[in-house]
C-alpha cells in the first residue's frame, strides 16, 4: 500500500478536485486536517503538506507517492521519478512559469543588464543562483515567504517569481524580462518504491485513473441518429479520438453515432449537425477517457 503527500495552499483544491474525479476521493475531518484517507486498497495514508517540502520528502521515502510542481522538484534537486504530468495548476490548465521580473521604469529588456550586485528576492534561491551563475552575472539573492513583488523597489532591484498570467506582477508595475522554467503540477514517486514491481503496478493503476480524469476534461460525448441518406455528411464533420462509432437501428434506414469532441467546439457542432440532418441529439457529460 503506498503512502501519499498531496499539496496544501495554492494547489490543494484542484489536486483534490482531480482525486475525486478519479474516484480516488481523499476524506479527511475538515479542510484544515493534515491527514486523509482513501477508500482504494492501494492507498495506505495521505498527507498534506507545503508543495515545497514534498519532493524532499518523497526523496527521502518519508512518502511514495506526492503531488508537486516541476519548479520545486528543480528547486530541492530531489532524486524522485516524474511519473507523469498533471496539467493543472491554480487556475488553469496551462503551465505555470518562473519568472525574472523588474520594475517597469528599470529601463531593463533583458536578463544581461542586470546590474552585479543587484539585489533579488525570491522563493526560489537555488534556481535563482543557477540562473545567474549561467549569466555569469554576481548578485544577491534574499529568501522571499510571500508578497515577492512588493519588495520592489525598497527592498531589492528584481525579483524571480512565479506566475501564470503575469497579471498580478503587471498590476503592481513588474515586468518580465526572462522565463527561467515552466512548471506543470507532476505525480512524482520514491525512486526505490517504483523501482519494486508490485508498487510500480499500484503506482501505474493510480496513474491511469488521474490520467483518465484529465483526459476527459473539457470534453463531452455526443449521440445522434440520422438517416442513411444523410449518413456520410454528418460523419465528415464529426471531430472524434479516433473514429465516430456508428451503428444501425432497428428501424429501417437509420444509424446511431457517437463519439467525443471537444467542449468548446459543441455550441458550433451542435447546429452543423442538425441542419446536415441529424436528430435525437444528446450530450453527455465524460468522467474519464482511457486510450
Amino acid at each position: 500500500m503506498l503512502k501519499f503527500v498531496l499539496p496544501k495552499g495554492s494547489l490543494e483544491r484542484a489536486t483534490f478536485q482531480l482525486f475525486e474525479e478519479a474516484d480516488l476521493k481523499v476524506e479527511r475531518g475538515s479542510e484544515r486536517d493534515y491527514r486523509g484517507q482513501v477508500a482504494d486498497p492501494r492507498i495506505d495514508s495521505v498527507m498534506v503538506l507545503r508543495p515545497q517540502e514534498i519532493p524532499t520528502y518523497v526523496a527521502e521515502g518519508f512518502f511514495d507517492v506526492g503531488v508537486t510542481g516541476e519548479d520545486w522538484v528543480a528547486e530541492t534537486g530531489a532524486d524522485v521519478v516524474k511519473v507523469t504530468p498533471l496539467e493543472y495548476s491554480k487556475m488553469t490548465d496551462r503551465p505555470v512559469k518562473i519568472v525574472l521580473a523588474v520594475p517597469r521604469d528599470a529601463g531593463i529588456t533583458e536578463p544581461s543588464q542586470i546590474k552585479p550586485d543587484s539585489r533579488i528576492s525570491t522563493e526560489y534561491p537555488n534556481l535563482t543562483r543557477a540562473y545567474f551563475d549561467r549569466l555569469g552575472i554576481p548578485v544577491k539573492i534574499f529568501v522571499s515567504y510571500g508578497a515577492t513583488e512588493a519588495k520592489v523597489p525598497d527592498i531589492v532591484d528584481a525579483i524571480v517569481d512565479v506566475t501564470e498570467t503575469g497579471s498580478t506582477l503587471r498590476r503592481n508595475g513588474m515586468e518580465i524580462v526572462d522565463v527561467i522554467l515552466e512548471s506543470r503540477t507532476h505525480l512524482i514517486a520514491n525512486r526505490m518504491v517504483y523501482d519494486d514491481p508490485e508498487q510500480r503496478g499500484a503506482i501505474d493503476d493510480l496513474t491511469i485513473l488521474l490520467r483518465g480524469a484529465i483526459d476527459a476534461r473539457g470534453r463531452v460525448m455526443v449521440k445522434l441518429n440520422v438517416h442513411q441518406d444523410h449518413l456520410d455528411e454528418v460523419v465528415s464533420i464529426l471531430p472524434a479520438m479516433r473514429a465516430p462509432t456508428v451503428n444501425r437501428l432497428a428501424e429501417d434506414g437509420y444509424y446511431a453515432i457517437e463519439t467525443v469532441v471537444p467542449k468548446s467546439e459543441i455550441n458550433v457542432l451542435i447546429p452543423k449537425l442538425k441542419a446536415q440532418g441529424a436528430g435525437d441529439i444528446v450530450e453527455l457529460p465524460i468522467r474519464k477517457i482511457v486510450v
